[in-house]
């Protein structure tokens, strides 16, 4: 379960996805977040997922090691669609005491399913096509406006980089204290919900113990290296846009002139 998250990972190909500007992927990341949200329509989902597939055929990551990274939301996604099955008003299907079945209910849980599962595929796209280090470069230039305001651009973005950086060393760590306790006759699958979250305090404590000790390792590392923010510092390779990035903005603005098109006509209908 713990290998299955792919946010945070960064999948390495050499496939034009990812060669484009990492601003260029987070303006599309981010048109394509707020498209789901706005068009929320069956024929909008479909023209998303197609381009979701298209994507990930020309960034040539195995579909097998994309869809990987559902299984660890599956119970969030079963919740979430349980709730709205069950509990949404509207023509009754199936009842059975206070629990109600309805086709409004259903319908908008396939709606937000679809939803939901597009949002982590797209989302896990950004991180498994980005280095890090590009995406903290791409997140600084792209809010380099909010610097006028003195919000701490350089910070915030090197903040949620390492955070991305260390959710696969974090899983990869959890993976081996489990290993180790289960060696050591640690059962984490047997007994009651209560019996099961106390035995899940020998995996916690020795993780929280690791955590801080690499924030501390990194924190020495950082501080040895003179590092006092961004403020006067230069980029080794500095961002520029090319050819292909004009071609991709391109698309996305396509994208979202279609999308908002579609939704009005279909308002209007």
């Amino acid at each position: 379960m713990l290998r299955d998250i792919t946010i945070g990972q960064y999948y390495q190909t050499d496939s034009k996805i990812h060669k484009l500007d990492p601003r260029t992927k987070l303006f599309a990341t981010f048109a394509f977040i707020l498209m789901l949200f706005i068009c929320g329509n069956p024929l909008t989902y479909s023209i998303c997922a197609l381009i979701l597939v298209g994507v990930i055929i020309i960034s040539k990551i195995p579909f097998g090691f994309i869809f990987r990274g559902l299984r660890s939301i599956f119970v969030i996604l079963f919740i979430s669609v349980f709730f709205n099955v069950f509990f949404t008003p509207g023509r009754v299907i199936f009842e059975l005491g206070f629990i109600k079945m309805t086709y409004e209910g259903l319908v908008k849980a396939a709606l937000m399913g679809v939803r939901f599962v597009l949002l982590i595929i797209g989302s896990s796209l950004l991180t498994l096509t980005t280095t890090p280090n590009n995406l903290t470069d791409g997140l600084e230039k792209s809010l380099g406006f909010m610097n006028v305001i003195r919000i701490p651009v350089h910070e915030i973005a090197m903040m949620m980089s390492i955070a991305l950086r260390f959710i696969p060393v974090l899983m990869e760590e959890t993976d081996k204290i489990i290993k180790a306790q289960t060696a050591r006759g640690a059962e984490f699958d047997n007994g009651n919900i209560i019996k099961r979250a106390k035995s899940m305090i020998p995996i916690l404590v020795p993780l929280f113990i690791s955590a801080f000790r690499r924030a501390n390792d990194l924190a020495t590392a950082m501080d040895a290296r003179c590092y006092r923010g961004g403020k006067g510092r230069t980029k080794m390779k500095p961002l520029k846009y090319k050819k292909c990035d004009f071609v991709a903005y391109l698309c996305i603005f396509a994208f979202i002139g279609g999308m908002v098109a579609i939704k009005i006509l279909i308002i209007s209908m």
